[in-house]
């Protein structure tokens, strides 16, 4: 599999609006990423460091933060009512996966926070100990 561009190109159009709208918060958030593939999945890269993947799969998509503590960290910073969405409208996280349906994307907020996360261990990488 080749870049986030390529495979944004390969999904139909419904599912490539939903994908391409996660990497576009990252970007937002994170703007001097670059693509790249990490694991064999296409993926943005800050500092060299895999960031975030997002693919479609067969029964939903699935956001790859490359960390098996981000989601948990994610999940325990939301407030309390986006945390019962995080957890159950949908969504289903666990070590290293964050699972969603296209038609109940993730809040950007969320995004935004994963991603975070995720670069704040690729700056401190003690963090991932923690």
């Amino acid at each position: 599999m080749g870049t986030v561009d390529e495979y944004l190109e390969s999904l139909d159009p419904a599912d490539r609006a939903v994908v391409s709208h996660v990497f576009d918060v990252v970007r937002g958030a994170v703007p001097d990423v670059e693509q790249g593939k990490s694991y064999g999945m296409p993926a943005l890269l800050y500092r060299g460091k895999a960031l975030i993947s997002v693919m479609r799969t067969k029964k939903h998509i699935g956001v790859y933060p490359f960390s098996g503590r981000v989601p948990d960290a994610v999940a325990a910073g939301l407030p309390e009512g986006e945390r019962a969405a995080f957890e159950h409208d949908g969504v289903e996280f666990e070590k290293g996966t964050i699972r969603f349906q296209p038609d109940a994307p993730l809040p950007d907020d969320t995004i935004r926070a994963i991603v975070a996360a995720r670069v704040a261990e690729i700056e401190d990488p003690s963090l991932r100990k923690a």
